[in-house]
């Protein structure tokens, strides 16, 4: 099933190949159904720069959300740099080199562990002298698992992320502004509700001490089937019960279903079955879809079998298993034919690699209203050299 709706007008010729393209439409059509959540729940969202980092869009961002969410310093800068609004940092840990740098720019700063946040308070205190509206929390893993893929469920059991909540519930909270909590991903509202019945069950007591909660990211909330007055009726009745400012941080929400990464045929082989060459990786450039792993559509393409002509697609690189997945289609392949894989905003551009020398995919903003195209990026061998030594 395609997602990105919009990409079937879309003529991939338009771009260098490979390239990601990112239709402006759809990112502000998802954000005005976060928009929506905050204006009717009180909320604050965040953008989760781990997902979508694309600071091109900025300026339409920050006409909606309240600030970004980083998972270290280089983001933290990237969300202060470039994004209006509050900046919150979480990092598993930090190095007090790079502590000292995050508190100087960040909103709220939240701890993974209670040992760092003892260790470092003197850094901290330091900080809150100059600068008393910084605020502090800590991650409690609620040890309530959520996820259908143990590599993306941070309440696994033996997870390095968050505090075991029993370890909160024993623990000095002096200095301590909000809690964080992520279970979730790609998920709808009942996993989060039955989290916050777990939060609440077993933290009760302590919330009404805090000034704010922070929900954590894996909200599918601009999914169409997403339950989104039950997550506005939750959040009201949470926030007005314990007197919390209650903040989501989702990544995929805020660009799911708004790009595509365009590639073309480069070779047409065959070894058992027929084989195309891409110009575009999977380990490279979607690697998700080895690490999930998930099976990114292309658009006007079927399941192996479904269409006449059936393909296995693999990249440039040595890898064997750099493979995309067999797929069908209608007409034979051309060498030269450009292809789409769909939805590749989120969790892409964020984690593409240079591996074997491979050229990363240019970077294209469309709008599927105007059909104006813009050319944001393009990257070359300089790229690739400079993060070797």
């Amino acid at each position: 099933m395609i997602n990105s709706k919009t990409f079937h007008q879309f003529d991939p010729n338009l771009v260098p190949s490979p390239c990601y393209v990112v239709d402006e439409v759809v990112i502000e059509n998802n954000l005005k159904t976060l928009d929506y959540v905050q204006q009717q729940s009180g909320a604050k969202i965040l953008l989760a720069l781990k997902a979508f980092s694309m600071f091109s869009l900025a300026p339409l961002i920050n006409r909606y959300l309240k600030g970004t969410c980083a998972s270290g310093l280089h983001e933290a800068l990237l969300g202060r740099e470039e994004f209006g609004g509050e900046v919150h940092t979480f990092s598993a840990a930090y190095t007090q080199a790079d502590l000292t740098r995050i508190l100087a720019i960040s909103d709220h700063v939240v701890f993974n562990s209670i040992g760092q946040w003892q260790r470092f308070q003197p850094l901290i205190q330091a900080e809150k002298a100059k600068r008393p509206e910084i605020e502090f929390g800590l991650r409690v893993n609620p040890l309530h698992s959520e996820g259908a893929e143990p590599i993306y469920d941070p309440c696994a059991p033996g997870s390095r992320l968050g505090i075991p909540f029993p370890n909160i519930q024993q623990a000095s909270l002096e200095g301590i502004s909000g809690l964080h909590f992520h279970t979730l991903c790609e998920q709808g509202f009942d996993p989060l509700a039955r989290t916050l019945d777990v939060i609440e069950r077993e933290l009760g007591d302590i919330l009404p001490n805090l000034k704010w909660v922070n929900f954590g990211g894996g909200h599918h909330i601009t999914k169409p089937d997403y339950d989104v007055e039950g997550l506005i009726t939750r959040i009201k009745s949470f926030q007005e019960k314990y007197g919390v400012q209650v903040y989501l941080e989702p990544g995929e929400a805020i660009a799911i279903h708004s790009g595509v990464l365009v590639s073309e045929v480069l070779d047409l082989t065959h070894n058992a079955m027929d084989l195309a060459i891409l110009d575009c990786s999977a380990t490279c450039h979607m690697p998700d879809t080895i690490e999930m792993p998930y099976r990114a559509e292309i658009l006007d393409a079927g399941t192996a079998n479904e269409y006449s002509y059936t393909y296995r697609l693999g990249g440039q690189t040595c890898l064997a298993g750099d493979v995309m997945g067999d797929y069908s289609f209608k007409h034979p392949l051309q060498i030269g034919q450009r292809i789409m894989f769909d939805d590749m905003s989120h969790y892409t551009m964020v984690k593409t690699t240079t591996f074997n020398g491979i050229g990363l995919p240019s970077i294209a903003i469309w709008n599927s209203e105007t059909n104006q195209l813009k050319l944001i990026k393009s990257f070359d061998y300089q790229d690739f050299k400079q993060r070797l030594s």
